[in-house]
């Protein structure tokens, strides 16, 4: 029974470390990324080699195979399926680390052979860890002209003290346009460009009004985010002409395009698209019951209308802010969806995890999964192959001697 009991235990610890050591960093951002768990897999694994060679390789390879529950819990979390790539990576690491710990170990007489391969073995571990999960975003070299007009800094601390400093959304919108900023929409036909962010202007002119919708109707395409009820955190008074307007001033002109408006949403609030992508809006005011977003042609051009600015404040989508470059440390889509909207691509499918009860239950299974797929192996090794399971020591009868060849 404490046989049993141990094998289960050997086949069950390990993978349920690699679970719970992976949470920290899945519930860092939210995303159900299976190379969230590629390091802690290497590790455990690789101890797990170095432990257990003695006891055989089937038992190696079932306790590698316990990482599979994180891939479990990915899936439940999310509500769809692991990306395959990174589910056929994480069980990569894991038994290239187990294996190539094992082999390193080995004291057989082909011991140089074999460690030779084991540690060709745990560099491909790293090395699927290193490159496997997504990479920083690199500047593309076709990069459209998109005009900003803002009251909100994103390019410049707000008070005035720091000079020119970019937003994290801007940083990483430089990675696939040429960013613009503008101060009057007189300025857009010598812009030449043919794309705009007009995110929480100030108040405009009529005339200024009527030279955005003139630049639509021209054949531009707009993205408008007009907050009803703007919670961006400010250092500055009320009051302050340096802080963007607290409500959006774009109603003539929104109303004039047709759009039509819906309730308002008092906080923070993690919205799905019908794509499954995630952007987290914040006193967001919906175009209806279930849609975020509004589009209309205007003329020659297009209007993408969302009535949420704060969705763009790092701390909505950013985990790290002095990394935005980085998609691993993102906790939402929306640098890819404004990307999208205005007509580029991100690169990456994102899983991301849903409320709390799907987190919780997600975690649930993957530990009962975990000890299921112990337990089993315990009495295939036990059965199947038992000379490669765990080993005891014999017991002769009492008074017996044990033979000798």
């Amino acid at each position: 029974m404490m046989a049993a009991l141990k094998r289960v235990l050997i086949l069950w610890l390990p993978g349920l470390a690699v679970l719970l050591t992976g949470l920290q960093r899945a519930f860092l951002t939210g995303q159900a990324d299976p190379w969230d768990w590629a390091l802690p897999a290497l590790l455990v694994m690789a101890a797990m080699g170095l432990v257990l060679p003695q006891r055989g390789w089937p038992l190696l390879a079932w306790t590698a195979g316990g990482v599979a529950s994180a891939l479990i819990l990915c899936g439940v979390a999310a509500g769809r399926w692991p990306d395959p790539v990174a589910a056929i990576g994480l069980l990569a690491v894991a038994l290239s680390s187990a294996f190539g710990a094992a082999l390193v170990r080995d004291v057989s007489r082909r011991r140089a052979t074999r460690t030779a391969g084991g540690i060709v073995l745990l560099a491909l571990a790293a090395l699927l860890v290193w490159r496997g999960p997504a990479q920083l975003l690199e500047p593309v070299a076709d990069r459209p002209t998109v005009a900003v007009i803002t009251a909100l800094p994103l390019f410049w601390d707000e008070k005035g003290q720091a000079g020119r400093a970019d937003a994290a959304i801007v940083t990483v919108l430089r990675t696939r346009f040429t960013i613009q900023p503008i101060d009057d929409p007189a300025q857009l036909d010598q812009s030449r460009a043919h794309l705009l962010l007009l995110a929480q202007p100030r108040a405009m002119t009529p005339e200024a009004l009527v030279a955005v919708d003139r630049w639509v109707r021209g054949g531009g395409k707009a993205l408008v985010l007009a907050d009803p009820l703007l919670l961006w955190p400010s250092d500055l008074p009320m009051g302050d002409r340096r802080r963007a307007p607290s409500v959006s001033l774009l109603e003539p002109l929104l109303h004039h395009w047709g759009f039509a408006f819906g309730p308002v949403e008092t906080g923070e609030r993690r919205w799905f698209l019908p794509d499954d992508t995630l952007v987290t809006v914040s006193g967001a005011q919906r175009a209806s019951e279930a849609d975020l977003v509004q589009r209309k042609r205007i003329g020659r051009g297009e209007v993408v209308l969302l009535g949420d600015a704060d969705l763009i404040d790092d701390r909505l989508w950013l985990a790290d802010p002095a990394r935005p470059l980085d998609p691993r440390l993102w906790s939402a889509d929306t640098p890819a969806r404004v990307a999208h909207w205005l007509g580029a691509a991100v690169p990456g499918d994102r899983r991301w995890m849903r409320e709390g009860p799907a987190v919780i239950a997600a975690v649930r299974w993957a530990i009962l999964a975990g000890m299921g797929w112990a337990i089993l192996g315990a009495l295939l090794i036990q059965r199947v192959w038992p000379r490669n399971g765990m080993r005891t020591k014999k017991v002769y009868p009492e008074g017996g001697a044990r033979k000798s060849r």
